[in-house]
């Protein structure tokens, strides 16, 4: 009898042992440090939510992208519209996004010149509620806007399978990189959700990322030109990905060895802001890394610390461009790729 149990007790052991053993990734991954930071980032974004449910970029603009971006950071916690720590605010966010939603189809205000960034963050965001969402019926209604949502954004693409800061047909067919890159995600988003997004919308999209490539695997602002820019380039791999090419066509091998020589690790683009717009590009990069497992260790210690080297008492992170609500998001999200949560963003 007792040596029966001291076998079970042995077993036991062993198992624990294995556990243990198995999974120390999960356990460095639980950093106090990185986790303070995430959770007075996210105690910020809650604070500075509006009461109808939105946040703001500087000068009260960018209402849509703004709440899209907070909303996406917030969920990344684990937090849905029912459950979790946040999960008030991310239920008045999606309850103004979906008022957001036109008769055309677009999550924003019509009479924004760039309305297009909000409905493609829009589209990200809501999709990965909806996959969380238990009430039918609030369920039901955050199809309805999706579904309409992927048919604006079919006809707002231009000729060429791009996108610009309006659709084409109120902007006389411009089209331009960044643009294109929150559209794809966003569809992609949408699809994964199981919402209908025909496969062409996305082929042309692709398209056009390449038509926009120089030969060295950069992206260019537009097909027109402007010179290959490392932080759209980051975000057209991180697009590419999101449709499916986890780098086995040329075109992400080349622009993700563009990536690799130019922003990160040979290009020191952690330590040096002098690209501009280096938190969107991190914002990408950190989503590309995550899925290159052979560096994503060592550019996730490396992004961390650089994050929480420069975040404010406060939790922000400031920025006099577009404002600080901007960059907490984003850089919040970065700190909780290895949560898993979000499926967009999984590996």
């Amino acid at each position: 009898m007792n040596i029966s149990f001291a076998n079970r007790a042995c077993v036991i052991c062993a198992i624990l042992m294995a556990v243990l053993v198995t999974h120390p990734v999960q356990a460095a991954a639980d950093d106090p440090a990185v986790t303070r930071s995430v959770t007075r980032s996210l105690d910020y974004l809650a604070k500075e939510q509006k009461r109808q449910g939105h946040w703001e970029a500087n000068g009260a603009t960018y209402r849509v992208a703004m709440t899209a971006l907070a909303g996406t950071a917030l969920l990344a916690e684990g937090s849905t519209t029912t459950r979790g720590k946040y999960a008030q605010n991310i239920s008045r966010a999606v309850d103004f996004l979906v008022d957001m939603s036109q008769p055309s189809g677009l999550i924003g205000y019509p009479d924004d010149y760039h309305y297009t960034y909000g409905h493609g963050f829009s589209m990200l965001f809501l999709s990965q509620v909806y996959g969380e969402e238990e009430d039918a019926q609030r369920r039901t209604q955050i199809k309805n806007v999706l579904d309409k949502a992927v048919r604006f954004s079919a006809e707002a693409q231009t000729k060429r399978g791009g996108w610009g800061y309006v659709s084409a047909r109120e902007g006389n067919d411009f089209d331009e990189g960044s643009t294109c890159v929150t559209q794809v995600q966003g569809l992609r988003a949408c699809r994964n959700a199981g919402i209908v997004v025909p496969r062409e919308i996305i082929d042309r999209a692709k398209k056009y990322i390449h038509d926009c490539m120089t030969p060295e695997g950069g992206v260019q602002y537009s097909i027109r030109g402007g010179g290959a820019r490392e932080p759209i380039t980051a975000a057209a791999v991180a697009s590419m990905y999101s449709a499916g090419d986890y780098g086995d066509s040329k075109d992400v091998e080349l622009m993700l060895k563009y990536c690799k020589t130019n922003i990160w690790p040979e290009g020191g683009g952690i330590k040096a802001n002098g690209f501009g717009h280096w938190h969107y590009m991190h914002y990408y990069l950190a989503q590309v890394m995550y899925r290159e497992k052979d560096l994503w260790e060592k550019y996730r210690k490396e992004i961390e610390a650089r994050l929480i080297s420069q975040q404010s008492p406060d939790g922000s992170w400031q920025d006099n461009s577009v404002g600080p609500v901007y960059v907490t998001a984003m850089n919040a999200t970065i700190l909780q790729l290895k949560n898993g949560y979000l499926p967009i963003f999984q590996r």
